[in-house]
């Protein structure tokens, strides 16, 4: 253990994502409850806040991040006095989708266009800025005594799919948004996203599995999906078969297909008016079909939802023309959506996760026993069962409790093991060189042990007694798996 991480006390995992964004932390002198931050529910939220930021008129000035920076609920009677040319308008829309900037595997024709005051880089330092804030403040509220640039430890999810340069970028983000004051600090630390899920399922490799057998991680995201798979040998080691693979076909895909489905009833150019005109409106009314209709979405025959535009976007009455203004206003401004055309939203972006699945199969040469779906999009109805019926031949197929917290709370545990040299977990594995920093390895090596807290706003895990690890290998990535049998979380 270096002198650095003596003087750690505190293991925080930031899961900055593509479209929501969360965190969690941890004392090493009680490695058993690993904290998720939840403060979001007053917005509808558990979990994460949307990876939202909000600026003044000439962008100079951060006005709104996360839920705030999105929640504009439509004010219909105010709404109805103003005429097209009259129509109040916001000169500052929020910011999103920007982590896509990092992305090399986007074209750039599908990366956001950001105002011209800004660029990606600033953006992504300015999101963090008020994350970190977010952080340090109930870091102090929990050990006033913390000394948050000497006692903290930072560990940062990134996507498989980041390379040496994306990785270098966004730690330079981090550090320009004050998150630590000494650029060379050996105190942020990464771990790619799948694989710091698969540390959170590791319990389900123990109980489920006997030796010999692999399992996959598929983490579902709103920006993109990640994916690794492991095999459970019989020494109790978890070799990693394969390299962690990925694509950006995660949730907001559906979102961008309903805003075109419904730009075909209105009209495209009222809809890019209101895009430009009233974003947060927009950003509302995408959210309410999220919750109401994308998460729950069985593809259920003969369902329909009505959608009443004058109640959720009154906005686009302003400048629906022509024979679309004839046809809505016959309607009431009232759209119906049904199964049909809500399962040819999700049909492209889940054939693309179920071909990436495909692949992860073949190029493994052990047959696969378990999936485990982790991230926002997996909690999706659909999604789950176009999973299992397209793989229907491997026998567990499971989603955790709170899927969307797996990658922090892998994160922490994963930090965890840096500090805590007398406890291992048991995930050695290969680091690539951009995961190093001044040739400090950061191997995750815990062994967990029990339990869940049934609060939501608490996670417990339990470390368990060493073990000894075998050596890395380019071609396997060991693991050890302690005993006694373990339990994280109930699966469905």
């Amino acid at each position: 253990m270096s002198e650095v991480d003596d003087d750690i006390r505190v293991v925080v995992a930031i899961d900055f994502g593509t479209t929501y964004s969360g965190y969690a932390y941890a004392h090493k002198e009680e490695p058993d409850e690993i904290i998720v931050q939840d403060s979001w529910k007053e917005y509808e939220a558990r979990f994460k806040t949307p990876t939202v930021i909000k600026y003044n008129d000439n962008y100079s000035v951060i006005k709104l991040w996360g839920y705030p920076a999105l929640t504009e609920r439509s004010k219909i009677k105010k709404a109805r006095l103003f005429s097209s040319s009259k129509l109040p308008k916001s000169t500052s829309i929020p910011i999103e989708l920007f982590k896509l900037h990092l992305l090399k595997s986007i074209k750039e024709s599908e990366k956001p266009i950001l105002p011209r005051k800004l660029n990606y880089k600033n953006v992504i330092r300015d999101f963090m800025k008020q994350l970190g804030d977010d952080v340090k403040t109930n870091l102090k509220k929990a050990w006033q005594n913390l000394d948050l640039e000497k006692n903290v430890l930072y560990i940062l999810t990134v996507p498989a799919e980041f390379d040496d340069e994306a990785i270098a970028t966004f730690r330079e983000c981090v550090f320009n948004a004050g998150l630590l004051k000494d650029e060379e600090s050996n105190n942020i630390r990464f771990i790619t996203e799948p694989k710091a899920a698969a540390i959170h399922c590791l319990n389900l490799v123990v109980q489920n599995l006997t030796p010999g057998d692999s399992f996959m991680i598929v983490d579902c995201g709103g920006g993109t999906v990640d994916l690794t798979t492991c095999e459970l040998l019989e020494d109790e080691r978890l070799s990693e078969l394969t390299e962690c693979t990925g694509d950006c076909c995660g949730s907001s895909r559906i979102d961008e297909a309903f805003l075109e489905f419904v730009g075909e009833k209105v009209g495209k150019s009222a809809i890019e008016s209101v895009r430009k005109n009233h974003y947060g409106q927009l950003q509302y009314f995408v959210q309410e079909f999220c919750s109401q209709v994308k998460l729950p979405f069985r593809n259920d025959e003969g369902m329909q939802h009505d959608i009443d535009l004058e109640e959720s976007l009154p906005a686009i009455m302003n400048y629906v023309k022509g024979e679309e203004r004839e046809r809505l206003n016959e309607s009431e401004w009232i759209i119906e959506i049904n199964s049909t055309d809500i399962k040819n939203m999700f049909d492209p972006v889940i054939n693309k996760i179920l071909s990436l699945i495909g692949e992860q199969l073949d190029i493994s040469e052990k047959k696969c026993s378990a999936i485990f779906l982790v991230g926002g999009f997996s909690e999706s109805i659909y999604l789950q069962y176009r999973i299992r019926r397209e793989f229907c031949k491997i026998p567990n197929i499971s989603v955790p409790l709170h899927p969307t917290t797996s990658v922090v709370k892998g994160g922490v545990l994963y930090g965890l093991e840096e500090i805590i040299k007398d406890r291992t977990y048991g995930i050695e594995t290969e680091i690539d060189p951009y995961m190093r920093r001044n040739d400090i390895p950061i191997s995750p090596t815990l062994f967990i042990s029990s339990c869940k807290d049934d609060s939501a706003s608490l996670m417990s895990i339990s470390i368990n007694r060493p073990a000894l690890l075998s050596q890395n290998s380019k071609k396997s990535q060991d693991v050890l798996l302690n005993k006694p049998k373990i339990i994280l979380g109930d699966f469905i």
